[in-house]
Protein backbone atom coordinates (compact mmCIF):
# COMPACT_ATOMS: atom_id res chain seq x y z
CA UNK A 1 0.00 0.00 0.00
CA UNK A 2 2.67 2.46 0.71
CA UNK A 3 4.49 1.71 -2.43
CA UNK A 4 1.70 2.38 -4.57
CA UNK A 5 0.97 6.27 -2.76
CA UNK A 6 4.94 6.49 -3.57
CA UNK A 7 4.57 5.54 -7.40
CA UNK A 8 1.68 8.08 -7.58
CA UNK A 9 3.45 10.61 -5.65
CA UNK A 10 6.34 10.22 -8.50
CA UNK A 11 3.63 10.19 -11.32
CA UNK A 12 2.42 13.52 -10.03
CA UNK A 13 5.74 14.99 -9.79
CA UNK A 14 6.59 14.51 -13.26
CA UNK A 15 3.02 15.94 -14.47
CA UNK A 16 3.79 18.92 -12.76
CA UNK A 17 7.31 18.86 -14.28
CA UNK A 18 5.63 18.82 -17.68
CA UNK A 19 3.17 21.22 -16.87
CA UNK A 20 6.25 23.52 -16.21
CA UNK A 21 8.18 22.74 -18.86
CA UNK A 22 5.38 23.36 -21.55
CA UNK A 23 4.86 26.82 -20.07
CA UNK A 24 8.64 27.48 -20.33
CA UNK A 25 8.96 26.27 -23.79
CA UNK A 26 5.24 28.65 -24.88
CA UNK A 27 6.68 31.56 -23.27
CA UNK A 28 9.89 30.68 -25.41
CA UNK A 29 7.59 30.37 -28.84
CA UNK A 30 6.20 33.63 -27.94
CA UNK A 31 8.82 35.60 -27.21
CA UNK A 32 10.41 34.49 -30.66
CA UNK A 33 7.59 34.85 -32.35
CA UNK A 34 7.37 38.95 -30.57
CA UNK A 35 11.09 39.16 -31.48
CA UNK A 36 10.32 38.14 -34.88
CA UNK A 37 7.83 40.15 -35.55
CA UNK A 38 9.02 43.38 -34.34
CA UNK A 39 12.28 42.70 -36.86
CA UNK A 40 10.06 42.37 -39.59
CA UNK A 41 7.85 45.77 -38.84
CA UNK A 42 11.42 47.51 -38.43
CA UNK A 43 12.93 46.29 -41.53
CA UNK A 44 9.43 46.92 -43.63
CA UNK A 45 8.94 50.44 -41.91
CA UNK A 46 13.28 51.08 -42.73
CA UNK A 47 12.32 49.47 -46.95
CA UNK A 48 9.63 52.33 -46.73
CA UNK A 49 11.71 55.38 -45.91
CA UNK A 50 14.11 54.42 -48.01
CA UNK A 51 11.73 53.89 -51.04
CA UNK A 52 10.64 57.85 -49.88
CA UNK A 53 13.71 58.90 -50.04
CA UNK A 54 14.18 57.34 -53.32
CA UNK A 55 10.61 58.58 -54.65
CA UNK A 56 8.88 61.79 -54.54
CA UNK A 57 5.17 61.87 -53.48
CA UNK A 58 2.82 61.71 -55.97
CA UNK A 59 1.83 65.35 -54.92
CA UNK A 60 5.09 66.51 -55.43
CA UNK A 61 6.05 65.13 -58.19
CA UNK A 62 2.59 66.79 -59.96
CA UNK A 63 3.44 70.18 -59.00
CA UNK A 64 6.68 69.79 -59.64
CA UNK A 65 8.17 73.08 -62.05
CA UNK A 66 9.66 71.68 -65.36
CA UNK A 67 13.43 71.59 -65.78
CA UNK A 68 14.56 74.62 -67.71
CA UNK A 69 16.50 73.57 -70.61
CA UNK A 70 19.21 76.40 -71.75
CA UNK A 71 20.08 76.33 -74.90
CA UNK A 72 23.77 76.86 -75.50
CA UNK A 73 25.03 78.47 -79.10
CA UNK A 74 26.89 75.43 -81.04
CA UNK A 75 30.78 75.74 -80.62
CA UNK A 76 32.34 77.56 -83.51
CA UNK A 77 35.74 76.10 -84.01
CA UNK A 78 38.21 77.23 -86.64
CA UNK A 79 39.76 75.00 -89.29
CA UNK A 80 42.95 74.84 -87.17
CA UNK A 81 44.10 75.71 -84.05
CA UNK A 82 46.44 78.08 -85.44
CA UNK A 83 46.85 80.92 -82.81
CA UNK A 84 47.74 84.29 -84.74
CA UNK A 85 50.30 86.26 -82.46
CA UNK A 86 48.88 89.13 -80.68
CA UNK A 87 50.23 92.74 -82.13
CA UNK A 88 49.24 95.87 -80.14
CA UNK A 89 46.93 98.40 -81.00
CA UNK A 90 48.83 101.48 -82.15
CA UNK A 91 47.88 104.63 -80.02
CA UNK A 92 45.94 107.29 -81.44
CA UNK A 93 46.94 110.53 -81.44
CA UNK A 94 43.76 112.86 -80.19
CA UNK A 95 43.89 115.04 -83.51
CA UNK A 96 44.17 111.77 -85.71
CA UNK A 97 41.40 110.99 -88.30
CA UNK A 98 39.48 108.49 -87.01
CA UNK A 99 37.93 107.29 -90.08
CA UNK A 100 39.67 104.22 -92.45
CA UNK A 101 41.02 105.11 -95.51
CA UNK A 102 43.23 103.20 -98.36
CA UNK A 103 46.34 104.55 -96.19
CA UNK A 104 47.37 101.23 -94.36
CA UNK A 105 49.23 103.46 -91.94
CA UNK A 106 45.68 104.75 -90.62
CA UNK A 107 44.04 101.36 -90.70
CA UNK A 108 45.73 100.03 -87.54
CA UNK A 109 44.06 103.18 -85.90
CA UNK A 110 40.75 101.97 -85.75
CA UNK A 111 38.95 99.02 -85.44
CA UNK A 112 38.74 96.99 -88.79
CA UNK A 113 37.61 94.17 -90.63
CA UNK A 114 38.53 92.73 -94.28
CA UNK A 115 36.28 89.82 -95.22
CA UNK A 116 37.68 87.80 -97.77
CA UNK A 117 34.87 85.48 -99.39
CA UNK A 118 36.53 82.60 -100.98
CA UNK A 119 35.57 79.65 -103.40
CA UNK A 120 33.89 82.26 -105.45
CA UNK A 121 33.43 81.97 -109.61
CA UNK A 122 30.45 79.29 -109.24
CA UNK A 123 27.91 81.52 -110.50
CA UNK A 124 27.27 85.43 -110.82
CA UNK A 125 24.33 85.30 -108.75
CA UNK A 126 26.45 85.15 -105.47
CA UNK A 127 28.14 87.66 -106.38
CA UNK A 128 24.94 89.91 -107.13
CA UNK A 129 23.74 88.72 -103.58
CA UNK A 130 27.10 89.57 -101.65
CA UNK A 131 27.53 93.36 -103.19
CA UNK A 132 24.07 94.25 -101.92
CA UNK A 133 25.31 94.26 -98.64
CA UNK A 134 27.02 97.31 -99.32
CA UNK A 135 30.15 96.14 -97.90
CA UNK A 136 33.82 96.30 -99.54
CA UNK A 137 34.19 92.72 -99.57
CA UNK A 138 37.45 90.70 -101.02
CA UNK A 139 36.30 88.01 -103.73
CA UNK A 140 38.45 85.06 -103.49
CA UNK A 141 37.88 83.41 -106.66
CA UNK A 142 39.03 79.81 -107.71
CA UNK A 143 40.36 79.75 -110.95
CA UNK A 144 38.87 76.58 -112.13
CA UNK A 145 35.61 77.33 -111.47
CA UNK A 146 33.54 77.54 -114.77
CA UNK A 147 32.68 81.53 -114.26
CA UNK A 148 35.94 82.28 -112.61
CA UNK A 149 36.87 84.99 -114.87
CA UNK A 150 33.87 86.38 -115.70
CA UNK A 151 33.09 86.72 -111.85
CA UNK A 152 36.85 88.79 -111.43
CA UNK A 153 35.70 91.34 -114.29
CA UNK A 154 32.25 92.03 -112.58
CA UNK A 155 33.37 92.11 -109.21
CA UNK A 156 36.43 94.48 -110.34
CA UNK A 157 34.29 96.67 -112.60
CA UNK A 158 32.01 97.32 -109.65
CA UNK A 159 35.14 98.51 -107.07
CA UNK A 160 35.43 95.28 -105.32
CA UNK A 161 38.49 93.77 -104.84
CA UNK A 162 39.46 90.34 -106.23
CA UNK A 163 41.97 87.59 -105.32
CA UNK A 164 43.19 84.18 -106.94
CA UNK A 165 42.33 81.26 -104.76
CA UNK A 166 45.06 78.99 -105.31
CA UNK A 167 43.73 75.20 -105.15
CA UNK A 168 46.99 72.91 -103.39
CA UNK A 169 47.25 69.46 -101.64
CA UNK A 170 45.28 68.94 -98.86
CA UNK A 171 46.55 65.90 -96.17
CA UNK A 172 44.14 62.87 -97.25
CA UNK A 173 44.74 63.66 -100.98
CA UNK A 174 43.63 61.93 -103.35
CA UNK A 175 40.76 60.80 -101.18
CA UNK A 176 39.88 64.11 -100.88
CA UNK A 177 39.23 66.04 -104.34
CA UNK A 178 41.02 68.86 -105.44
CA UNK A 179 40.44 71.24 -108.73
CA UNK A 180 42.20 69.91 -111.40
CA UNK A 181 45.56 71.76 -112.14
CA UNK A 182 45.83 72.38 -108.62
CA UNK A 183 49.11 72.58 -106.78
CA UNK A 184 50.33 69.22 -105.73
CA UNK A 185 52.95 67.79 -103.49
CA UNK A 186 54.86 65.70 -106.50
CA UNK A 187 55.39 68.97 -108.80
CA UNK A 188 58.56 70.24 -109.63
CA UNK A 189 59.18 73.82 -109.46
CA UNK A 190 59.12 74.79 -112.87
CA UNK A 191 55.46 72.91 -112.72
CA UNK A 192 54.69 75.03 -109.88
CA UNK A 193 55.27 78.26 -111.38
CA UNK A 194 53.84 77.17 -114.68
CA UNK A 195 49.96 76.39 -112.67
CA UNK A 196 50.22 79.31 -110.61
CA UNK A 197 50.96 81.94 -113.66
CA UNK A 198 48.29 79.84 -115.44
CA UNK A 199 46.15 80.21 -112.38
CA UNK A 200 46.29 83.46 -112.12
CA UNK A 201 45.51 84.63 -115.94
CA UNK A 202 41.94 82.78 -115.01
CA UNK A 203 41.29 85.27 -112.61
CA UNK A 204 41.86 88.57 -113.95
CA UNK A 205 42.66 92.08 -111.73
CA UNK A 206 43.83 90.09 -108.68
CA UNK A 207 45.44 92.05 -105.92
CA UNK A 208 46.67 88.86 -103.87
CA UNK A 209 46.21 85.44 -103.59
CA UNK A 210 45.07 82.99 -100.86
CA UNK A 211 45.34 79.21 -100.22
CA UNK A 212 42.71 76.81 -101.01
CA UNK A 213 42.60 73.89 -98.83
CA UNK A 214 46.41 73.24 -99.09
CA UNK A 215 46.86 71.71 -95.29
CA UNK A 216 50.09 69.45 -96.70
CA UNK A 217 51.32 72.00 -99.25
CA UNK A 218 51.51 74.94 -97.21
CA UNK A 219 53.78 72.94 -94.48
CA UNK A 220 56.32 72.86 -97.28
CA UNK A 221 58.76 75.81 -97.69
CA UNK A 222 60.33 74.31 -100.70
CA UNK A 223 56.86 73.63 -102.34
CA UNK A 224 55.84 76.90 -101.37
CA UNK A 225 58.74 79.15 -102.34
CA UNK A 226 57.89 79.15 -106.28
CA UNK A 227 54.30 80.54 -105.17
CA UNK A 228 55.59 83.14 -103.35
CA UNK A 229 58.36 83.89 -106.36
CA UNK A 230 55.90 84.27 -109.11
CA UNK A 231 53.17 86.33 -106.50
CA UNK A 232 56.28 89.09 -105.81
CA UNK A 233 56.85 89.07 -109.48
CA UNK A 234 53.51 90.19 -110.02
CA UNK A 235 53.61 92.71 -107.23
CA UNK A 236 50.44 90.78 -105.32
CA UNK A 237 50.18 89.43 -101.43
CA UNK A 238 49.59 86.52 -100.21
CA UNK A 239 46.92 85.74 -97.20
CA UNK A 240 47.48 82.61 -95.74
CA UNK A 241 44.60 81.03 -94.97
CA UNK A 242 46.20 78.77 -91.92
CA UNK A 243 44.38 75.79 -93.40
CA UNK A 244 47.37 74.01 -90.88
CA UNK A 245 48.83 75.42 -87.58
CA UNK A 246 52.07 74.45 -89.09
CA UNK A 247 51.67 76.36 -92.33
CA UNK A 248 54.87 78.05 -93.41
CA UNK A 249 52.68 80.56 -96.06
CA UNK A 250 52.45 83.91 -93.58
CA UNK A 251 56.30 83.96 -92.77
CA UNK A 252 57.78 82.68 -95.80
CA UNK A 253 56.17 85.79 -98.11
CA UNK A 254 57.78 87.95 -95.19
CA UNK A 255 60.85 86.56 -95.93
CA UNK A 256 61.13 86.62 -99.69
CA UNK A 257 59.79 90.46 -99.44
CA UNK A 258 56.16 89.58 -100.02
CA UNK A 259 53.14 91.41 -98.97
CA UNK A 260 51.06 89.17 -96.55
CA UNK A 261 48.51 88.51 -93.52
CA UNK A 262 47.23 85.64 -91.72
CA UNK A 263 43.77 84.82 -91.40
CA UNK A 264 42.26 85.48 -87.79
CA UNK A 265 38.62 84.00 -88.03
CA UNK A 266 37.07 81.44 -90.19
CA UNK A 267 33.21 82.51 -90.06
CA UNK A 268 31.49 79.61 -91.14
CA UNK A 269 32.33 76.21 -90.09
CA UNK A 270 29.30 75.73 -88.28
CA UNK A 271 26.12 76.33 -90.99
CA UNK A 272 24.02 78.46 -88.47
CA UNK A 273 23.21 82.00 -88.25
CA UNK A 274 23.61 81.90 -84.70
CA UNK A 275 27.10 80.53 -84.93
CA UNK A 276 28.45 82.88 -87.72
CA UNK A 277 26.74 85.68 -85.75
CA UNK A 278 29.22 84.72 -82.73
CA UNK A 279 32.20 84.43 -85.26
CA UNK A 280 31.77 88.10 -86.68
CA UNK A 281 31.79 89.41 -82.76
CA UNK A 282 35.04 87.52 -82.15
CA UNK A 283 36.40 89.05 -85.61
CA UNK A 284 35.01 92.29 -84.25
CA UNK A 285 36.80 91.53 -80.91
CA UNK A 286 39.96 91.45 -82.49
CA UNK A 287 39.74 93.95 -84.55
CA UNK A 288 38.95 96.39 -81.88
CA UNK A 289 42.57 95.28 -79.80
CA UNK A 290 44.99 94.82 -82.88
CA UNK A 291 43.37 97.37 -84.78
CA UNK A 292 41.87 94.91 -87.45
CA UNK A 293 41.07 91.46 -87.83
CA UNK A 294 40.65 89.07 -90.89
CA UNK A 295 37.60 86.84 -91.62
CA UNK A 296 37.33 84.37 -94.15
CA UNK A 297 33.80 82.48 -95.37
CA UNK A 298 31.95 81.42 -98.07
CA UNK A 299 28.97 82.14 -100.57
CA UNK A 300 26.78 79.97 -98.62
CA UNK A 301 23.13 81.17 -97.84
CA UNK A 302 22.88 80.85 -94.83
CA UNK A 303 26.65 83.18 -94.84
CA UNK A 304 24.83 85.51 -97.01
CA UNK A 305 21.72 85.67 -94.21
CA UNK A 306 24.17 86.08 -91.22
CA UNK A 307 26.44 89.15 -92.91
CA UNK A 308 23.12 90.62 -93.98
CA UNK A 309 21.73 90.78 -90.36
CA UNK A 310 25.38 91.57 -88.68
CA UNK A 311 27.52 93.64 -91.08
CA UNK A 312 25.10 97.15 -90.64
CA UNK A 313 24.86 95.98 -86.45
CA UNK A 314 28.83 95.75 -86.14
CA UNK A 315 29.29 99.15 -88.44
CA UNK A 316 26.81 101.35 -86.35
CA UNK A 317 28.94 99.53 -83.42
CA UNK A 318 31.72 101.36 -84.71
CA UNK A 319 33.56 98.63 -86.77
CA UNK A 320 34.74 99.94 -90.02
CA UNK A 321 35.22 96.57 -93.25
CA UNK A 322 37.66 97.29 -95.72
CA UNK A 323 39.39 95.46 -98.69
CA UNK A 324 41.93 93.03 -97.99
CA UNK A 325 44.71 95.12 -99.02
CA UNK A 326 44.55 97.47 -96.53
CA UNK A 327 45.27 95.15 -93.66
CA UNK A 328 48.40 93.22 -95.20
CA UNK A 329 51.94 94.21 -94.47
Amino acid sequence: MAKKKQKRKVRAGWGENWSYLLLVLLIIIALLGGYSAVTTYQETKKRDMERAKSKKPLSMERHRMPVKVIKVAPLQESYTAAIIPFVPRAKQKRNAPTHATANVSNVSNAANIAIVIDDMGTTLQELDTLTDLRVPLTFSIIPQLPHATEVAENAYNRGYEVMAHLPMEPKGYPQRRLEQNGLLMSLTDEEIDRRVRACLRLVPHASGANNHMGSRFTEDSSKMLPVMLVLKERRLYFLDSKTTPLSVGYSLAHEVGLRSASRNVFLDNVQEVGAIRLQLLQAAQIARKRGYAIAICHPHKTTMDALSQVLPVLQSEGITFVKMSQVVR
